[in-house]
């Protein structure tokens, strides 16, 4: 069962589990969508022993009965058993509140747990106390907030990786729009000199050399860039025995445009040039459609 990998895909209804398992199907997946929990260890052992099926992706959420819900943990260690730990991964899909309320609002859907909890915000409520079971044990998270379809496809590109390799993706963001909820690892630059105060570097990116130069007569810009990377050139290349695909170090300041674009590239050169090739290194900058 080495190269069997099963998904479990679930998250909060509104978030885009129905476009994950799309996803997953494109990928080569072979997708189960509403299979009540109890059904599903007998139908894994189905499509691997008798379709020779390898790859499979299954949505679980709160249309499931809630009785089966409560089973998750049994269920889910069960499959462990049987299958092994890297053979089995829970993908976890989320976003904000107000997204959530918007979406169903713009679809004009009722959430499943409508008739229950008597309004959206409740059924929303309730609706996290229930999957609680699959969320505190997700191997990936997502928040599909500021996501577009495109977008959330790359992002589950990135988190599934490739066997026996890590993707390490660098990311910068501003805090003002929120801090990305699916990064292993944050870190918050908004201590270090602003190019924003001075008006001929307001409307440039920490990409740019006026910027760079800014930086450069700041000596604490230096050192929090290298005790950034020294931390990650220590700590990154254990990953690649810890069954994990991918790695997200996120690097906020305020705006997402100076700070946290500069010391994320500075940090993407230094590890490319210093991980095992194992280790692919990507950065990505949240908010350039901002700037």
């Amino acid at each position: 069962m080495s190269t069997l990998q099963v998904i479990i895909v679930s998250g909060r209804s509104g978030s885009g589990k129905t476009s994950v398992l799309n996803i997953m199907e494109d990928f080569g997946y072979y997708p189960i969508d509403n299979l009540p929990l109890s059904l599903v260890p007998s139908a894994i052992d189905k499509l691997v022993h008798d379709s020779q099926i390898y790859k499979i992706a299954i949505g679980v959420d709160v249309r499931s009965p809630q009785a089966d819900l409560s089973r998750f943990a049994e269920v889910y260690h069960k499959l462990i058993e049987t299958y092994s730990k890297p053979a089995i991964k829970i993908l976890y899909v989320t976003a904000q509140e107000s997204v959530l309320v918007a979406r169903f609002d713009a679809t004009r859907r009722l959430h499943p747990l409508m008739a229950v909890a008597g309004n959206l915000p409740n059924a929303i409520k309730k609706e996290i106390d229930i999957l609680e079971p699959i969320a505190i044990r997700a191997d990936i998270k997502i928040d599909t907030s500021l996501l577009n379809i495109h977008q959330l496809k790359e992002v589950i590109r990135d988190h599934l990786g490739v066997d026996n390799a890590v993707t390490v993706n660098i990311l910068s963001f501003g805090f003002k729009y929120g801090a990305p909820i699916d990064a292993d690892f944050i870190f918050d630059v908004r201590t270090l000199p602003n190019p924003h105060w001075k008006i001929e570097l307001r409307n440039q990116t920490g990409l740019d050399d006026d910027v760079k130069a800014f930086f450069d007569d700041y000596s604490e810009v230096d050192d929090m860039a290298n005790d950034i990377i020294a931390f990650f050139k220590k700590w990154l290349p254990p990953f690649l025995h810890n069954n994990r695909h991918t790695v997200t170090i996120a690097i906020g300041c305020t705006g997402g445009k100076h700070r946290s674009v500069y010391i994320a590239e500075k940090l993407g050169e230094s590890l490319t040039q210093s991980l095992p090739k194992e280790m692919v290194v990507r950065i990505k900058h949240r908010e350039k459609n901002r700037w």
